[in-house]
């Protein structure tokens, strides 16, 4: 299981980004953290294009599969929707990985008892 933001474990981070020259901006280590993929379907797939990390928030299945199908290396969601999708991406052998978005490590266990492929912290999103 990954963690992202943790205060115990170094990790990347993501950064928010709006356009091309942002994404080309991020720091090396860091991951381009773009928008719901409606709204960003360009970027998607300039990442995809340029092998650039990137993660996107999914809140559907739909969505995780056109983002695994991109080639995001991460997936964001809420838990609610983690326990939906993160069976489909089991099945189906997903190569973009899912993280749960949480807010108190107290959450941890019982997402890695689901199957989760991580969680991420609000704070390590810059």
């Amino acid at each position: 299981m990954k963690i992202f933001g943790h205060p115990w474990i170094e990790s990347k981070k993501f950064y928010r980004v709006y356009n091309i020259e942002e994404i080309q901006a991020v720091e090396v280590g860091g991951i381009a953290l773009l928008e719901p993929l409606v709204e960003s379907i360009e970027l998607a797939k300039y990442c995809f294009k340029h092998s650039i990390e990137y993660v996107i928030p999914v809140g559907t299945i739909k969505e995780a599969i056109f983002a695994n199908e991109l080639g995001a290396t991460y997936m964001i969601c809420k838990e609610e929707s983690g326990f939906m999708i993160q069976p489909i991406a089991q099945h189906y052998l997903f190569d973009t990985q899912l993280l749960v978005l949480i807010s108190d490590e107290k959450e941890i266990a019982k997402l890695a008892l689901q199957g989760m492929d991580g969680v991420v912290f609000a704070d390590v999103i810059q």
